[in-house]
C-alpha cells in the first residue's frame, strides 16, 4: 500500500475507489428493494451518450455523462408511468437508444473513434484526474445528501409503492428522484468500473450483503463495507499485478458474494440439525421394544 501511494495518480484512484466503494452500494440497496437492480445498466448506456456529447462538444465527459444520464432516468421513469410500457421495457428502450446515440456521436467527432469509448466502458481508474475527483466527491455528496434526506420516504416506496400513496407520500416525486440518484451514482462509477460494469457494484454488494442478514439498515451497512473491501481490494491487486482495475473490482465483489452464500449455507444447515436433534426421553429407554408402524403392526 505504501509503494501504491507514492504515485500521484494512485492517490487520486484511490479517493476515487473509495467514493464509488462507499456510494453505489447505498443506492443499489433501494433499486434491489424495489426490483430494479439492472437500472445501473439502462442508466449506464445513456450515460455512454453523455460522454460522447462531451468529446464531441470538448466539455468534460464526466459532466454532460451526469446531465445526459439524469434526463435518462427521468424519461425512463415518465415511459413507465405515462405509457403501458413495463419496466423492463422501458430498461430496454435505454439499453438500444442509449448506446445507439454514443456509438453515432462519437463517429462524428474528429479523430476519435469507437475504441475511444472503451476507457468509460470498461473503465480506467488511473486516468482519473483531479478535475474528475471534485466532480465525483460532488456528486457523491450529492448523492449521500439525497438518501440522509428522504431515505426513510424511499424505503417505504421501495417496500410498496401502494403503501406509499396510502400514507400520502409523492410517489411519482420519490420514483423520479430514486431514479435520478441512480443516474449520478452511475456516472460517478463509470471511471471506476467502467459503464459496463458499474451496474455489479451497485448490486453484488447488496446481494451479498443480503446473505448473511434481513434488516435493512444492516443490509446497506454491510454491503457499503464489502464495495470498500472491493473497490480498494481491488485496485491494489490490479496495481501490484497489472490487471485491469475495473474487472478486478468486480470479480472481487463476486468472490465476496460466493464466501457469503456459502456462509449463509452453512449457517442454515446448522440451524436444520439443531432443529432436528432427537429430545433425550424423560422415561426409561426400552431397548427390547419394537417401533410400531402406522397399522400398529
Amino acid at each position: 500500500m505504501t509503494e501504491l501511494l507514492q504515485y500521484e495518480f494512485m492517490r487520486r484512484a484511490l479517493l476515487a475507489a473509495v467514493l464509488v466503494g462507499l456510494v453505489t452500494p447505498i443506492i443499489g440497496t433501494f433499486l434491489v428493494q424495489r426490483r430494479l437492480a439492472l437500472l445501473g445498466d439502462g442508466i449506464g448506456h445513456v450515460a455512454l451518450t453523455g460522454v460522447a456529447l462531451g468529446l464531441l462538444t470538448s466539455t468534460s465527459p464526466v459532466l454532460t455523462a451526469a446531465v445526459v444520464a439524469t434526463l435518462g432516468a427521468i424519461l425512463m421513469e415518465a415511459v413507465r408511468v405515462r405509457t403501458r410500457a413495463s419496466g423492463e421495457v422501458a430498461l430496454a428502450l435505454l439499453f438500444y437508444g442509449g448506446i445507439a446515440g454514443g456509438v453515432l456521436l462519437i463517429g462524428l467527432t474528429p479523430g476519435a473513434s469507437n475504441a475511444t469509448l472503451t476507457a468509460y466502458l470498461f473503465g480506467s481508474v488511473s486516468t482519473v484526474e483531479e478535475q474528475d475527483i471534485w466532480v465525483v466527491a460532488v456528486l457523491a455528496a450529492a448523492v449521500v445528501a439525497v438518501v440522509a434526506v428522504f431515505g426513510r420516504q424511499l424505503f417505504v416506496l421501495c417496500q410498496d409503492e401502494d403503501v406509499a400513496r396510502a400514507h400520502g407520500l409523492p410517489v411519482r416525486f420519490l420514483s423520479i428522484l430514486l431514479a435520478v440518484t441512480a443516474a449520478l451514482t452511475v456516472v460517478i462509477a463509470m471511471r471506476v468500473v467502467g459503464l459496463l460494469m458499474v451496474s455489479a457494484l451497485m448490486i453484488v454488494p447488496v446481494a451479498a450483503a443480503q446473505q448473511l442478514t434481513r434488516s435493512f439498515r444492516v443490509t446497506m451497512g454491510l454491503a457499503v463495507a464489502i464495495g470498500l473491501v472491493a473497490s480498494v481490494g481491488g485496485l491494489s491487486t490490479a496495481f501490484y499485478s497489472d490487471l485491469a482495475p475495473g474487472a478486478t473490482i468486480v470479480l472481487i465483489a463476486l468472490a465476496v458474494f460466493c464466501v457469503a452464500v456459502a456462509a449463509a449455507g452453512f449457517a442454515r444447515r446448522r440451524g436444520r440439525r439443531r432443529t432436528a436433534a432427537p429430545r433425550r426421553p424423560e422415561g426409561p429407554l426400552e431397548t427390547d421394544t419394537m417401533p410400531q408402524t402406522a397399522r400398529g403392526g
